[in-house]
């Protein structure tokens, strides 16, 4: 059995490492890596296959129907048992009872709260017990549902696994559209046996205070908890600046506060708005100490009224600043795969791809302090639900203790990083009210209930943090207004789905004005790597069982394809189908946030869905599982672009107009040039136009017939901006599918270099569209998702994921529109 022996002088033992994982009913008996969860001890151990394999999934659906236990001890000594001994754990997932020596010492029932037991009564000299016993979500929600008052129902389409809306736990671990249902369990984050001495650090909040000469108060609060009264040295340290305040501590807790004031502090911007200036600041105690990543900075969020209605903006340091990003789901369905280092590579794409703003969406997890300590560095705005999504949920006065236990903590925890721009109560919870037969029949039982949820959460997240901004659900149009905000585009943030659940065009975005959209988006196949991953060759083909396993929305399949029939001449073989997928997705979000960003100041950010992947999937990423960019993500970088212009046909068809958007804080003059190209690939000059753009604003260019164009031609354009951005793109009157495009000819070369990148050479003869290159292994490319006009070259960089060994070159293939239509 793992054990470890306490040093005299540690007042922490660190208990991650293996422990011993054993069904109760005794069928499976192995050793679990901690922190970690049991399915990925199991397939570890090969007791399961990778469930995101084949269709794996429903092979392991046992998992989740057991309880199981966790177990390991610890040797305290004679001389060290004195004291008061707790344990600490940051994470169990989710029903859990926690026994040391088999005596009790804590009931857990959210995977969202920290506990820190007192086990002082059960410790003894030797060697000590400690048995987690993880019950089954499954069986205790069923439980729970039982003991509801009155049902409370779920979204079964997402979760087919019923009955997770009574847990506080990972929505999404329980099936949703985008993700494999096995309902995971496991213990994450740090776990500790602890012994306390005077006090403990439970939380380090903080608060600032600005000046109308721009110096700033910090306001520094550590609550200390101490088992009886005593003296403390508590140390107070700001980027080098360090103070000691000896303090006398209660029984219970003890809030002290310090203050620094900083006469000129350098501000912390967003991406591509200036610098991410941060500052250390630690709290210290002579056994411990709490570190905090402090950006100097103001929020607000404007909501004023307007001739439209109302506005939605964020105003960071008196500057209004467009928000472009995407919703960030868990980086994976099992906690065990989840690494800092991917994690940071899938932030680090959403910067790469000018995005300034990621929303933490309300059905995962709050992530650990080092995600939002990568946030901070990297100038990400956070748009931070609260973890109820898509369905109802109870409303008894026991359920909402624990939510309010659960926003305290979480609220203290996170709220002083610069990268934290609001909370938002929950994620379409009003628009759950009319999805559900119960709710619809009796909508005042269930809006009520909705509303004690929700102001629950609301006054915990004051009273933890009363600056903090508070938003009261998404999509919203304001405080107390639980009408339809899927289609208000007058106020509040937006989620619109007519496109991809409605089947509609992709030009019906430019039906819709939205105030901020902050859910939008379309779903494309995985790349081809990744589907060899996890199907073999005989399950290449959209109608396979394998395939199907791995597309979690019903009728996703059939509406790629159906939106193929639409826009493109179908593909020729499976490869060019899950490339066309991506090029069709990529469009449709490009439709809407070109139209959107040229609405500015009226909208004033868009985040489509999703940014990511727990698993390989057909979903509406932009980013494979693994972190590989799909064609999606080129695309984003460039409509994306802090300074860009975008062609936009007229409702009528009758013009396109060029609108330029400058989201810096420069005016920028910009100069483009119109071509017409041939379906040869022959490129002739249409017409040239210059101006000037405002800081912060959108403006239109220029603006032509559509009848300039001529049938059989595509209009090409390329800008080039005073501050040196630039940026090119092309624009289809009607359909793909119209065009009879001819062969493109294109060819490539490649071409290794010393720092262990690969130059690829592309050549047309003729026009190729959206070329995508793609490799035999993992990597990234400066730039893929692009045109070649004819006689035209391009050089991309590759750079491999994992060094090369010397003399290894990667297989190199090409996509573009031509060559994979079928030809019949």
């Amino acid at each position: 059995m793992p054990s470890e022996t306490l040093n005299r002088d540690a007042i922490r033992i660190d208990l991650s490492g293996d422990w011993l994982l054993a069904s109760t009913d005794n069928s499976h008996a192995l050793t679990i890596p901690l922190p970690g969860d049991v399915h990925s001890a199991l397939q570890q151990a090969g007791i399961i296959a990778d469930p995101y394999t084949g269709r794996n999934e429903a092979d392991v659906q046992w998992v989740a129907h057991k309880d199981w236990v966790l177990e390991r001890t610890v040797v305290v000594d004679a001389d060290d048992l004195d004291g008061c001994w707790y344990l600490d754990f940051e994470s169990i997932d989710t029903v859990a009872s926690v026994f040391v020596n088999d005596r009790l010492v804590l009931q857990v029932e959210n995977c969202f709260r920290r506990y820190r037991p007192d086990v002082s009564s059960a410790l003894v000299v030797g060697e000590n017990r400690i048995r987690v016993v993880l019950h089954s979500s499954i069986a205790e929600g069923a439980r729970r549902q039982a003991a509801q008052p009155f049902y409370v129902p779920y979204h079964d389409g997402n979760s087919p696994i019923p009955n997770g809306n009574m847990l506080r736990k990972p929505q999404c671990h329980f099936g949703w559209d985008w993700n494999i249902a096995i309902a995971p369990l496991g213990i994450y984050g740090s776990l500790a046996l602890c012994r306390l001495e005077t006090a403990r650090i439970e939380h380090v909040t903080t608060r600032q205070l600005w000046f109308t000469d721009g110096a700033v108060d910090l306001q520094v609060t550590v609550t200390l908890f101490a088992h009886d009264p005593g003296i403390v040295p508590v140390y107070f340290e700001l980027d080098g600046v360090r103070e000691r305040l000896d303090c006398a501590v209660a029984a219970g807790e003890t809030k002290i506060t310090h203050v620094f004031t900083v006469a000129r502090p350098r501000l912390w911007w967003p991406a591509g708005s200036g610098e991410q200036a941060l500052s250390v600041l630690n709290v210290e105690l002579p056994d411990e100490s709490v570190t905090r990543q402090i950006g100097f900075r103001s929020i607000e969020l404007v909501t004023d009224k307007d001739e439209a209605g109302s506005r939605f903006a964020f105003r960071i340091n008196d500057r209004e600043i467009f928000c472009r990003g995407a919703n960030w789901i868990p980086a994976d369905a099992l906690a065990s795969r989840v690494t800092p280092g991917g994690v940071e590579d899938l932030l680090q794409s959403a910067v790469d791809a000018n995005m300034n703003m990621i929303r933490v969406w309300g059905g995962g997890f709050y992530e650990p302090d080092w995600f939002y300590d990568l946030c901070d560095r990297l100038g990400l705005l956070v748009w931070q639900d609260f973890m109820f999504a898509c369905n109802l949920y109870p409303s008894t006065p026991d359920f909402l203790d624990n939510v309010a236990a659960e926003v305290d903590y979480q609220v203290k925890r996170l709220s002083s990083h610069p990268s934290i721009a609001l909370w938002c109560g929950d994620n379409e919870l009003v628009g759950a009210l009319t999805w559900f037969d119960e709710s619809r029949k009796d909508r005042d039982r269930y809006l009520v209930s909705y509303d004690r949820l929700n102001r629950t959460v609301e006054a915990a997240m004051k009273a933890a943090c009363p600056e903090a901004i508070w938003w009261p659900s998404s999509p919203s149009v304001g405080h107390l207004d639980f009408g339809d905000a899927w289609h208000a585009d007058g106020a509040g943030d937006m989620h619109y789905w007519s496109v991809w659940h409605e089947n509609k065009s992709f030009d019906n975005y430019r039906t819709v004005t939205p105030r901020f959209c902050s859910e939008f988006g379309f779903q494309s196949y995985t790349s081809m790597p990744i589907v060899r991953q996890f199907a073999e060759a005989r399950d290449l083909n959209i109608a396979s069982p394998v395939m199907e396993a791995h597309q979690k929305n019903a009728g996703g399949n059939e509406r790629i394809a159906g939106t193929m029939f639409r826009y493109f001449r179908f593909p020729k073989d499976f490869p060019s189908f899950v490339y066309l997928s991506q090029v069709q997705q990529g469009l449709a979000i490009r439709t809407a946030v070109d139209y959107w960003r040229s609405l500015k100041p009226h909208c004033m950010g868009t985040l489509y869905w999703q940014l990511n992947d727990t698993w390989p999937v057909a979903s509406w990423s932009s980013l494979d599982y693994g972190g590989n960019w799909k064609a999606m993500h080129y695309m984003a970088r460039r409509f994306f672009q802090p300074v860009a212009v975008a062609a936009i046909p007229s409702k009528d068809g009758k013009e396109i107009t060029f609108s330029m958007v400058n989201d810096t804080a420069e005016t920028v003059t910009i100069e483009l040039q119109i071509f017409l190209v041939s379906l040869d690939g022959e490129r002739r000059p249409l017409a040239a136009a210059a101006g000037a753009c405002a800081p912060d604003r959108a403006a239109t260019l220029v603006t032509i017939a559509s009848s300039e164009v001529p049938e059989g031609t595509l209009l090409f354009w390329s800008f080039e901006a005073s501050n040196g951005m630039s940026g090119e793109g092309h624009h289809v009157q009607g359909t793909y599918k119209a065009l009879d495009l001819l062969p493109s000819g294109l060819t490539l070369e490649t071409v290794p270099r010393l720092d262990g990148a690969f130059d690829v050479v592309v050549t047309a003869s003729g026009l190729a569209l959206h070329v995508m290159v793609e490799a035999d292994i993992d990597g990234r490319y400066s730039d893929n998702a692009f045109d070649l006009s004819a006689g035209e070259t391009k050089v991309i960089r590759f750079t491999p994921k994992a060094p090369l060994a010397e003399g290894i070159v990667p297989s190199f293939s090409a996509y573009d529109l031509e060559s994979c239509q079928g030809k019949g």
